[in-house]
């Protein structure tokens, strides 16, 4: 699970590569402590670019039992706003928050994502001999 605050596009991008780059081997979700009703459109773009399609995705609202039935979740720097529940992996990707960013920010942004999903995905799914 991708946690973010707001639809800036950090959680969607980060749920967006983890589905391309899994092949479905892994369930994805994108929550939100107080999600937007859109997402952030220079997101959409930046995705776009690399061919990933994250213009329908908005996260659900956080909640305890979706935590509970994820095995790692992590945050987009939300800090205080995305609160901490014990007993689930958790790791905290501190990034740029794209929201208001022109597009070369963005796209700075959703390389190190992928960067940081790649190696979850390795984490997750070792290549087997």
């Amino acid at each position: 699970m991708f946690v973010c605050v707001h639809n800036a596009g950090r959680s969607q991008m980060a749920a967006g590569f983890l589905t391309a780059l899994s092949d479905g081997r892994v369930e994805v979700r994108s929550s939100g402590s107080t999600p937007a009703e859109t997402i952030n459109p220079v997101a959409v773009e930046a995705m776009a670019e690399v061919g990933i399609d994250i213009s329908d995705q908005r996260p659900k609202i956080l909640t305890p039992e979706a935590v509970q039935a994820s095995d790692v979740v992590i945050t987009m720097g939300c800090g205080d706003a995305c609160p901490f529940y014990p007993g689930v992996r958790y790791e905290d990707w501190q990034l740029t928050d794209p929201a208001g960013q022109g597009i070369e920010t963005v796209r700075q942004v959703r390389d190190d994502i992928r960067g940081r999903v790649e190696a979850l995905l390795a984490d997750l799914l070792p290549a087997t001999a």
